[in-house]
């Protein structure tokens, strides 16, 4: 289960007891803002793309909406979502618990600015029903993103 592979990739740095668990579903970003109680803008949530033959992650804000055209001018590429099955397997996790930590080796992943804002995010971590709270320094560190960037709509 990927939950497993992130709760392992958090022990090198002594945080697998920060990656909260529940009872309840938190596959959507409504789910999981009613699980931890938090404002739904608050769930970083992670979009998978395709970029050529793997997986592009973008990591937004609960709240936020990728702009085609900023993602085109940003990617050079059509915004075009992973399938639930190509999710699986070009980023190792499944739809309602993809996060940026513990992916294949291959997947780019990148943070959009909309989440600074907030002090900390809540990212899924590998199943439909668990989240970890983090800075926004500790997602960038974490998640090993190239970058923060700006391609939602609306957001700056």
């Amino acid at each position: 289960m990927a939950i497993e592979k992130v709760k392992e990739y958090f022990k090198q740095f002594g945080m697998e007891d920060r990656i909260q668990e529940f009872d309840v579903s938190s596959a959507t970003v409504e789910l999981a803002a009613n699980a931890l109680k938090v404002e739904p803008a608050r769930i970083a949530k992670t979009l998978s793309f395709k970029k050529d033959e793997h997986a592009l992650l973008v990591v937004t804000a609960g709240d936020q909406k990728v702009d085609n055209r900023k993602f085109k001018d940003y990617f050079g590429i059509k915004a075009k979502m992973l399938t639930p099955g190509e999710v699986d397997e070009m980023v190792g996790h499944s739809v309602g618990g993809v996060c940026p930590f513990a992916v294949s080796e291959d997947v780019e992943i990148y943070l959009d600015e909309s989440m600074k804002r907030f002090e900390t995010v809540f990212p899924a971590c590998g199943s439909s029903s668990s989240a970890i709270e983090l800075s926004c320094e500790e997602l960038y560190k974490y998640s090993r993103a190239k970058g923060w960037i700006d391609v939602c709509k609306g957001y700056n």
